[in-house]
């Protein structure tokens, strides 16, 4: 997953717009004092930011100071009396803005990954200020005049391919923010932006607490019964963090967990799956229902006041898929393959567990122990036995890493010089085949009860050709940290997932883009989980596997046996894995389809309504993310786009069908993708984007054959 917090250049859009900015502001224009961090560009490699010098306190000064210092260049552009250029007025705009974006770079960061209470606090007091800051610039009638007269003549302006696409999409979005709406509808979409920013805002502090209090906690060691040492050990040190006694299982911001699948005690897996599922719904401080539903029924109300239909049609304009019926289409459209694996499996589990004498149907709290003990049988595969192979630093660097260098040509060197914002974390430096220094990389990879679920990947400086400036990117994750002196072993999952983040920080690492606005990941949801979920499938390739999963006390290299059994077992509980993701897709869609008109909805009974009409098997497999805790769509950025991750998995399918055909991992193979998709941004159409690179529009059949959903086909594409 990436994090977006730039809607562009360094027009910061973190929150939805709101009002009353200019009382808020009072007295914090006059500039920041020079002790504060933010107050200069940073004087560390690529202008990484000072997290030995930050502190909490230091970023609201500097936000409000950014917002000051980027609306006193915003009024310079808007109200320039010589005719509108593309340098004075787009050109300028992409210049503006410095402090605010490398505070709120860093605060995200922070915040996402290692927050506490003040620092949400400042996200508190903020959210509404940053937010009407966009008002502030994309309802700004002169600077909106100035772009429209600029895309009015833009056929005759000589502009270069970027700097075309760059007056689109800076034209789009503000059509977008409701640049073209009379005084009083803007000032009607001010308010619905000042609700919603606030409300996103508590969600994700409201989500975090609750996923905090839903942690299981016991005394009792035979409830854990299953946990191998380490991972009792770590369940004890997270108890310990919190001043209790015996052990604690934090939730994973998921339905289901990563130990449900090794607990023997069926009690245990019930009590942590329905502290799970249940989180945020308790009626107490930490229930976000009343939230996701005014959210939904806001969204929609803004989306009409913006000409749309629903919030999903609003939404996906600029995506891949255009309109929420095709994206819709494409989910519904995987339904019954998808279903009847399911059934499949979970007929599969009934039978383990009969044949182990069990008399009780397979329940969602089961699925995860049953199914690891089907594969077992079926694929001799035990996740215990895989993971002494995979040690996080030698996955990271032989294995991540090597599969970089042999695609793409990129070394890593290790920094333990850039100060980071926790201690636990790794710095590298990453070099061109050449030796030119690209970039640096950062990696937060374990679990904190002060850290949002999940992973992702963004960037604490964004590269721009423009500013002269490299990308700084960091990968955060929530794996389990071992106990001290333990080996940081980790599952195959987890692999996956760093190569999967690592795929994301490519995509950022190679940005070549003058322009902020078009760099990078910034391009639409349905395109950005293509690079990272393309990456993925490095992970078993035979080039990059040998060298990395090797035994983390023998040095002995993954049998090939165990290999075999990882990639025969591919396929195996495929409907559960996909009908999870995609039927949490069908949810968020359905959410976001709502019209204006609609009621406020009853969290629950909308969602139950929702899956029932979903076409998926949603009384065997929950969805992935029950609305309360589905933070993608309520506040980071994924609203009526969670499909985005099954419609990107398609391409990656495809692109990679594309690379075995064409030799496999190869470093012509690598700096083709590199060159075609990966160094591209957002400064091309992305459907002509795809079909030049493959030569064909997108298929879905190599992912339902990757999945076992489909046999394999000779048909041409």
């Amino acid at each position: 997953m990436t994090r977006t917090l730039l809607l562009g250049a360094a027009l910061v859009a973190l929150a939805a717009p709101a009002q009353a900015v200019v009382p808020a502001l009072a007295g914090s224009s006059a500039g920041l004092p020079a002790s504060n961090p933010f107050a200069k560009t940073s004087s560390l490699p690529y202008e990484a930011p000072r997290f030995d010098q930050i502190r909490d306190g230091d970023y609201e000064p500097a936000i409000r100071a950014g917002i000051a210092e980027q609306r006193r260049e915003v009024l310079a552009i808007a109200n320039n009396p010589a005719p509108p250029t593309f340098a004075n007025t787009l050109v300028a705009m992409e210049r503006s803005g410095a402090l605010l974006e490398r505070t709120q770079l860093a605060f995200s960061a922070v915040s996402g990954a290692n927050t506490d209470d003040a620092l949400q606090a400042v996200d508190t007091h903020t959210a509404p200020l940053l937010a009407a800051h966009r008002d502030f610039i994309y309802l700004n009638p002169k600077l909106f005049q100035r772009v429209q007269t600029l895309y009015a003549r833009r056929a005759s302006l000589g502009l270069n391919p970027e700097q075309a696409r760059l007056l689109q999409v800076q034209y789009d979005q503000f059509i977008q923010a409701g640049a073209k709406l009379s005084p009083a509808k803007q000032a009607q979409l001010k308010a619905l932006n000042l609700r919603l920013g606030t409300l996103e805002s508590k969600y994700t502090q409201t989500l975090l607490a609750a996923a905090k209090a839903g942690a299981y906690h016991t005394t009792d060691r035979a409830a854990l019964a299953g946990l191998g040492d380490d991972q009792l050990a770590a369940a004890a040190e997270a108890a310990k963090a919190r001043g209790m006694q015996g052990y604690v299982i934090p939730l994973q911001n998921t339905t289901q967990q990563p130990l449900l699948s090794s607990l023997t005690n069926r009690a245990t897996r019930e009590a942590i799956y329905k502290a799970s599922i249940d989180r945020a719904s308790h009626g107490d401080a930490n229930d976000t229902r009343a939230m996701i539903a005014q959210i939904a029924q806001l969204r929609a109300q803004k989306a009409a006041l913006l000409g749309f239909p629903s919030w999903a049609a609003y939404k996906l304009t600029d995506q891949m898929a255009k309109t929420p019926e095709k994206a819709i289409g494409f989910v519904e459209g995987l339904a019954p393959a998808t279903a009847a694996k399911e059934r499949a499996e979970h007929a599969d589990l009934d039978a383990m567990i009969k044949a182990e004498g069990g008399n009780f149907t397979a329940q969602p709290w089961d699925w995860d122990y049953y199914a690891e003990k089907v594969r077992a049988q079926r694929y001799a595969l035990d996740d215990s036995a895989l993971k002494p192979y995979f040690e996080i630093h030698k996955v990271l660097t032989d294995g991540v890493f090597y599969a970089a260098n042999q695609l793409y040509g990129l070394t890593f060197k290790a920094r333990t010089d850039i100060p980071t914002w926790n201690p636990d974390m790794m710095v590298y430096e990453v070099f061109e085949e050449s030796g030119k220094p690209l970039g640096l990389m950062y990696f937060d990879y374990w679990k904190r009860d002060n850290k949002s679920g999940g992973a992702w990947m963004s960037n604490l400086v964004q590269q721009s050709d423009l500013r002269g400036t490299r990308p700084v990117i960091y990968n955060v994750a929530n794996f389990t940290k071992p106990a001290p002196g333990k080996p940081a072993l980790i599952s195959f999952d987890d692999v996956t997932t760093m190569f999967h983040e690592f795929g994301h920080a490519l995509h950022g690492l190679f940005a070549a883009q003058t322009y902020p606005t078009l760099s990078g990941t910034n391009v639409a949801r349905d395109f950005v989980e293509f690079p990272s979920q393309f990456n993925e499938n490095w992970a078993l390739d035979p080039k990059v596997l040998p060298h990395y999963a090797v035994h983390y006390q023998t040095g002995q290299a993954l049998p090939q046996d165990l290999i075999d059994k990882i990639k025969k077992s591919r396929t195996f509980n495929q409907g559960y894995a996909l009908g999870e993701a995609v039927t949490a897709a069908r949810m968020d869609l359905a959410w976001h389809s709502l019209p204006a008109s609609a009621p406020l909805q009853n969290a629950d009974r909308f969602e139950a309504d929702a899956l029932a009409r979903s076409g998926f098997a949603t009384d065997l497999v929950p969805p992935r993310y029950r609305s309360p805790y589905f933070l993608h769509i309520w506040s980071n950025g994924y609203s009526a786009g969670y499909y985005a991750y099954a419609w990107t998995e398609m391409l990656d399918h495809d692109a990679f069908a594309w690379f075995q055909a064409h030799g496999g991992l190869t470093r012509a193979n690598g700096q083709r993708f590199r060159d075609m998709v990966l160094s591209r941004g957002n400064t091309m159409d992305l459907v002509t984007m795809y079909r030049d690179f493959a030569g064909h529009d997108p298929s879905l059949q190599p992912m339902l054959e990757f999945r076992g959903l489909a046999g394999p086909t000779t048909a041409a594409r």
